[in-house]
């Protein structure tokens, strides 16, 4: 064979090489960026890498998803508005309550024991889903589904009087979120409370400032704080809880074939998410244990009397929540 003839032969290759790459990794219709908060090696932001891998596959390319982890698009609050905008398309972030006040709705404390409790509460036919997507959507915003990082608990330095009893006085003055809805659940505990912004929690503790936290989940707390803290009470009074939303504006232009597909993704994420979050609670209440913090699990029965206490506080929710607001979640999610 001349060389002429095997030239040819090769150029023929390499245009039917190209040819099939081309017909396998066609250019997508629609490449969205979808903006996360968390680092890059935490699990959300891995979820994320899997939610984009997922939609890119089963929309067989029409639809490319790149993932900005880490608040590279910014925080949360304005994430949350290029949305509205539709300059960011997805987000998998905090819910901003500056826009709306009944958003707060998720971190409520007292509604969920268990992750049971979680996965029926939280899958897409259930009422919070609607109620959060019906406030998404009035500011241009749809929900998909929801990242679930974990329940929270009490850490502290010295132990509780008597943390499954909230009449009693527990002797511990505990550092809580800047929201109403963390104080008024821990005082009901039997907690005293202080607010510490967050970066200083950490020196707080160490110096005695305050002998605990709550608001908590157990990774965070044992990755933040595992070094000072003596006591864990696993007391699922809330969890930690993100938002997988999508801008209206980007909704609209995609297919109903492909806005199904989506959907289908992020109902399985949100189980997904459920799952790991409970296997991710107890890998690290075993570290815990191994670095001899002293962990009180309990059974959901144990935990009523303190999902009743923080269910006591929901009426004085109501002046940013709205008095409806709070009657149709407590015929929907007050303890029974």
């Amino acid at each position: 064979m001349n060389k002429a003839v095997k030239a040819v032969i090769a150029i023929t290759l390499v245009n039917l090489l190209v040819l099939a790459a081309g017909s396998v990794f066609a250019a997508p219709e629609m490449i969205l960026k979808f903006a996360g908060q968390s680092s890059v090696d935490h699990p959300a932001s891995k979820q994320m890498e899997a939610i984009a891998k997922e939609i890119a596959e089963k929309t067989e390319g029409r639809i490319e998803v790149k993932v900005y982890p880490a608040n590279q698009l910014g925080d949360y609050s304005l994430v949350f508005e290029e949305q509205i905008r539709g300059t960011i398309d997805m987000s998998c972030i905090s819910v901003p309550s500056q826009f709306d006040p009944r958003m707060e709705l998720i971190y409520i404390n007292g509604y969920v024991g268990d992750y049971d409790d979680v996965k029926r509460v939280f899958a897409q036919d259930g009422w919070m889903f609607k109620k959060m997507n019906e406030f998404n959507e009035r500011l241009g915003v749809k929900l998909l589904g929801f990242f679930i990082e974990g329940m929270i608990g009490t850490g502290t330095t010295k132990p509780a009087k008597d943390p499954l009893n909230p009449a009693a006085d527990q002797d511990v003055l505990i550092r809580v979120p800047n929201m109403d809805v963390y104080k008024l659940a821990a005082e009901a505990m039997g907690y005293r409370t202080v607010t510490v912004p967050y970066a200083d929690v950490y020196q707080a503790i160490q110096t005695g400032v305050v002998n605990g936290v709550n608001g908590y989940p157990v990774a965070a707390a044992y990755t933040a704080l595992g070094d000072v803290l003596k006591h864990w009470y696993m007391t699922n009074y809330s969890l930690e809880v993100l938002n997988l939303m999508i801008s209206a504006k980007t909704w609209e232009k995609i297919k109903p074939a492909d806005q199904a597909i989506i959907e289908d993704v992020m109902a399985r994420a949100t189980t997904s998410s459920v799952d790991n979050a409970k296997n991710l609670d107890e890998f690290y209440m075993n570290k815990m244990k191994e670095k001899g913090i002293e962990v009180h699990t309990y059974t959901k029965e144990e935990l009523v009397p303190i999902m009743k206490a923080s269910a006591s506080t929901w009426e004085k929710l109501e002046a940013n929540m709205t008095k409806e607001l709070m009657d149709e979640f407590r015929r929907e999610l007050a303890p029974k």
